[in-house]
């Protein structure tokens, strides 16, 4: 892949947005909401590649997976006026549907291609196939934390935001109750990230999002989350049990570990 190649992309990127773009104030502000998203995790990707080391030809190659990541959010948000998939459509997988139906990617070497596919579809599973060539499970990693270290950012500014700031397709619907599940806390002791299925509440949610940190692959990954500080964010918007304080504790000892092991 060229830098001619990495810039047709973008530019198609950019009018693909604009085509689901809205004179609806919600419809639009969820639109932006994810197009934002997309350009902050190409930043994202391409820092984490190059502290890395990655040649030059990766470091496009890992941009180019970050562009298309989530074009599936848009025809589900068009669809369904939601971006939560267990009441629509896996993203993930509609994202390859939407790479192989445009086209977008036939100029490009099979094997580019092929990354490219795997990565969109795989970028949101709970957990990466065993099945996958090394090479393509690189990027999957590489797609994975680049994503999370913005979908952290877009659901705390989402949690410190006023009601009338808030872009209506982050939320999940889930009660904002001060009550949390003791089987979620039990998988942050696991050092398991927690599944989706067992959430009740926003409390359960954000405690998902902190167990996150056990499905971060790369040291660069770890330095940014630590910079931006969003482990304590989250955690303050939690409730100041000494249950949570001792979850916190732990949590942060295990990130602590984590990078420290890198």
């Amino acid at each position: 892949m060229t830098k001619n190649d990495l810039n047709f992309f973008k530019k198609w990127f950019s009018d693909y947005c604009k085509s689901f773009y809205s004179s609806n104030i919600e419809d639009q502000k969820n639109i932006c909401l994810k197009e934002q998203h997309t350009f902050n995790v190409c930043k994202n990707i391409i820092e984490i590649a190059k502290e890395l080391s990655l040649p030059n030809d990766q470091i496009i190659l890992s941009e180019a997976v970050a562009i298309f990541h989530d074009i599936g959010r848009f025809p589900q948000y068009a669809k369904y006026k939601t971006f939560r998939d267990n009441i629509s459509v896996n993203h993930g997988l509609l994202g390859t549907q939407t790479l192989l139906g445009k086209k977008i990617l036939q100029n490009l070497p099979d094997n580019e291609q092929e990354l490219i596919i795997r990565a969109v579809k795989f970028h949101n599973a709970f957990s990466i196939p065993k099945t996958e060539k090394k090479d393509i499970v690189f990027f999957i990693k590489l797609i994975r934390d680049a994503d999370k270290l913005d979908i952290w950012r877009v659901f705390i500014e989402y949690y410190e935001s006023p009601d009338e700031n808030r872009a209506s397709a982050v939320g999940l619907g889930l009660p904002d109750i001060p009550e949390y599940s003791d089987d979620v806390i039990s998988c942050l002791y696991k050092k398991h990230t927690i599944p989706l299925a067992k959430i009740t509440t926003l409390n359960d949610f954000k405690l998902l999002q902190l167990s996150w940190i056990y499905d971060l692959n790369f040291k660069p990954s770890f330095r940014l989350l630590l910079e931006r500080d969003y482990i304590d964010r989250i955690i303050a918007k939690l409730p100041q049990t000494e249950e949570i304080q001792k979850a916190s504790f732990f949590l942060k000892e295990s990130l602590r570990q984590r990078l420290k092991n890198r």
